[in-house]
């Protein structure tokens, strides 16, 4: 498990790597990518019912 101080270290650093201006845009793309990965996921683990023909 990470602790807290971890994050604040891990924060800090993309902080610094990205700037403050970047952040928001890169948490936008993270959070795309979140949601289109479960989607994906989803697809994968829950197959679609197949109807019948006719």
């Amino acid at each position: 498990m990470i602790s807290s101080t971890e994050l604040v270290i891990v924060f800090l650093a993309i902080l610094l790597l990205f700037g403050g201006k970047r952040l928001p845009e890169l948490a936008r793309s993270l959070g795309l990518a979140k949601k289109e990965f479960e989607k994906v996921q989803k697809e994968v683990l829950e197959p679609e019912k197949e109807e019948p023909a006719g």
